[in-house]
């Protein structure tokens, strides 16, 4: 039986914290968000985690304007993530939120890639991958021509600037 954060096999205050990846934004807050202050303790904390694209690196921001809002998606920059995550602890319906306000930080990282594995990586995005085939193609290929014109990124394996976004709330 798959576990949901809908249905927790927990008992009452038995967790001191919840952490979920990037799977945060899928949940039902209205079910999951009272099921998640139940198994926490008081002032237990909830935190989702996203892998965010470091935008002020002027290459990595390049690469997000070649490869648009399907290559790069709405949580995939800070700013973005900062403004579509905010309030994602709320229920979207009348029910009482569980959880005081959020608070966000970034955190820096980086992943060794090649342009291909990064190329790999992007065309499997959920707005790639609802494109029509010749305009993902299209995407795919500018976004390869691009990488292949950077110095940053032409020769071999090279470090993609990433930064790690935090939400995190406290049970009330």
């Amino acid at each position: 039986m798959a576990q949901v954060a809908e249905a927790i096999p927990l008992p009452d205050a038995s967790v001191d914290a919840v952490l979920a990846g990037n799977a945060l934004q899928w949940f039902d807050m209205a079910v999951a968000g009272p099921e998640i202050a139940r198994v926490l303790a008081p002032g237990g904390v909830l935190a989702g985690l996203w892998n965010l694209m470091d935008e002020e690196v002027e290459w990595v921001a390049g690469l997000a304007r070649v490869g648009g809002s399907a290559a790069i998606g709405p949580r995939d920059t800070p700013a973005s993530w900062r403004v579509a995550t905010a309030d994602m602890h709320l229920p979207q319906t009348g029910v009482a939120a569980r959880f005081g306000s959020p608070e966000q930080a970034e955190f820096p990282h980086g992943q060794r890639r090649t342009a291909d594995s990064l190329v790999a990586t992007i065309a499997t995005r959920a707005g790639m991958l609802v494109m029509p085939e010749q305009e993902q193609e299209a995407t795919l290929g500018r976004i390869r021509a691009f990488l292949a014109s950077r110095p940053e990124t032409a020769r071999g394996e090279f470090t993609l600037p990433m930064l790690t976004g935090v939400l995190r709330v406290r049970r009330l």
